[in-house]
């Protein structure tokens, strides 16, 4: 049996996610850490450079108290432009290189490229609705699971 802890809050930024990780770390001693931070960093026009380096201090914060990390990469959308989308996700990807953690490069793969994307959103457009969770889960669990053995 494991218990989850679910510390986001909507509309949070790296930033805010780097600010309050010491304290859930001590609050609730994970096992697994999962990191799902970015998008709203992208949306906000925030340094790219910043968000990896509150990826990477989030990370490593994590291992430093003993638990596994999982970092779920985001994609833009499309009218931010191929190369910022590409250097977007290469944050991901670095990030997890630089602290061996575990990566999921696109969250929403079977959501966010699906033909037909907005069947799969609330009416903001950002973010999945309920429909769209078990997808969500089969990106995740599969990972999760083989990091719990």
């Amino acid at each position: 049996t494991a218990q989850v802890v679910n510390a986001s809050i909507s509309g949070e930024t790296t930033s805010g996610g780097r600010s309050r990780m010491s304290a859930l770390l001590k609050q609730h001693q994970p096992e697994l850490v999962v990191i799902e931070l970015g998008a709203n960093d992208a949306l906000r026009g925030l340094a790219l450079a910043q968000t990896q380096d509150n990826l990477i201090a989030m990370a490593q914060a994590a291992k430093s108290n003993g638990a596994k990390v999982l970092l779920l990469g985001i994609q833009m959308p499309p009218n931010y432009g191929a190369d910022y989308a590409k250097q977007f996700e290469s944050v991901y990807r670095q990030s997890a290189q630089k602290t061996q953690a575990h990566l999921i490069p696109f969250f929403l793969k079977g959501v966010g490229d699906d033909p037909d994307p907005l069947k799969w959103f609330q009416s903001d457009r950002i973010h999945p609705n309920a429909a769209a969770h078990p997808q969500l889960l089969a990106n995740v669990w599969p990972e999760i699971k083989k990091m719990m053995q």
